[in-house]
């Protein structure tokens, strides 16, 4: 069977209907799930689409289809995700990174190049609060080598999994004992024990009510719990974190998170409330307002 013949099939089989799933992209799934089966990239499926497949990579294709036609994301079949030009480990343990997390790394690095040139200042220490893969930090360290960047998440397992990200990612840091220095911790729980302040704390936290959990896409659905549930209204822990940053951030220091657009004007309150000055709402690229800052 053909690239060609086996791509069409693969398209077929994910747009019928699935009481468990709902594939909005059935013919792009379709194609990289094909291209990993393959090992080329997808781009290479069209310009060799008359090429001969054998039984054995069919097999481990429909394999890869049903999984997804039974709800299990593309990142996790494949066991990874982009992310800011980087290939991430991805399972089950942590959510899957988001393209429109990349621009909170951007908001931050934009914070910290402005201070830079500013105040001259050399060394930043940075915080990600429940970092999950690491991507956040992981992107931090990469794109301003000098920062010192430390991350907590109250999963073990997550951890583990941020740490397999940073061996495979972070190899130019490692004149370096830890590239980033991660710390089992709810919250701010344990990182009192580092006895730091630290320039910038970023953190997108679990934020999505629990009552929207159940109507969430089935792959989504999938993804950590622990990650997703923000509570009954969705700030139970971006309250906390608000509440306890103050104690954690040096004078000027500024506290980046990411929320839903229509979560903001609440944020805001708590923000103002918690005597924070300077906050800035930041939009994602469809203009949503997704993104909060304060000094």
């Amino acid at each position: 069977m053909t690239i060609k013949d086996l791509l069409r099939q693969g398209t077929e089989f994910l747009s019928k209907p699935s009481k468990s799933s709902y594939i909005s992209s059935p013919g792009l799934d379709a194609a990289l799930l094909l291209a990993e089966v393959l090992h080329v990239r997808r781009e290479e499926l069209y310009l060799q689409n008359e090429k001969n497949t054998s039984e054995a990579e069919k097999k481990k294709y429909f394999s890869f289809l049903k999984k997804r036609q039974k709800g299990v994301c593309v990142a996790y079949i494949l066991g990874r995700k982009e992310f800011r030009g980087l290939d991430f480990i991805v399972n089950p343990h942590v959510l899957v990174p988001r393209p429109e997390s990349e621009i909170l790394v951007e908001i931050a690095l934009d914070y910290i190049n402005s201070i830079n040139k500013e105040k001259n200042m050399e060394k930043f220490s940075a915080l990600d609060l429940c970092t999950g893969s690491g991507a956040i930090a992981i992107s931090l360290k990469n794109e301003c080598p000098s920062l010192f960047v430390h991350a907590s998440d109250i999963s073990q397992k997550a951890l583990y999994t941020a740490e397999k990200n940073v061996a495979k990612l972070l190899k130019s840091c490692t004149k370096e004992k830890k590239a980033v220095n991660f710390i089992k911790s709810d919250l701010f729980k344990n990182i009192q024990k580092l006895d730091t302040r630290f320039q910038l704390i970023v953190s997108n936290p679990p934020y999505i009510t629990t009552g929207e959990i159940k109507s969430l896409a089935p792959e989504v659905r999938k993804e950590p719990k622990l990650a997703l549930d923000g509570g009954r209204d969705g700030l139970i822990l971006i309250e906390k974190i608000i509440k306890k940053a103050h104690d954690f951030l040096v004078k000027g220091g500024r506290l980046f998170l990411e929320a839903a657009p229509s979560q903001m004007q609440s944020i805001k309150k708590m923000l103002l409330q918690n005597t924070y000055t300077n906050i800035m709402i930041h939009k994602d690229l469809t203009g949503s307002e997704r993104f909060i800052s304060a000094e």
